[in-house]
């Protein structure tokens, strides 16, 4: 089993910036590929960017390409997103995902994400 625990989430104005973290409890997360997902309300969960388990590819969504960045420090079980230049329509819950094709697929609880003047 995989455990993982978002944090970094909070109340930013616009253009300011946050960086979420994705942790792992009881297992590596170096065997999976790592995606962080965000829903506003009303909306579907989308893909916002992913990173592969060995961190050399990395794919973004054309809405925050730019803007955002995806690392991870597989020393540290953990995947980071970086978000900058933040706007209102990035007000989010942000979930981090880790998938294997033979390990399965996780997701976190999910980090509020709110941008407003």
């Amino acid at each position: 089993q995989l455990q993982l625990v978002e944090s970094g989430g909070g109340l930013v104005q616009p253009g300011g910036s946050l960086r979420l973290s994705c942790a792992t409890s009881g297992s590596t997360l170096e065997d999976y590929a790592t995606g962080w997902f965000r829903q506003a309300p009303g909306k579907e969960r989308e893909a916002v960017a992913c990173i592969s388990s060995s961190g050399r590819s990395t794919n973004y969504a054309d809405s925050v390409k730019g803007r955002f960045t995806i690392s991870r420090d597989n020393a540290k079980n953990t995947v980071y997103l970086q978000m900058n230049s933040l706007k209102p329509e990035d007000t989010a819950v942000y979930y981090c995902n880790a998938n294997d094709p033979f390990r399965g697929g996780y997701w976190g609880q999910g980090t509020q994400v709110t941008v407003s003047s």
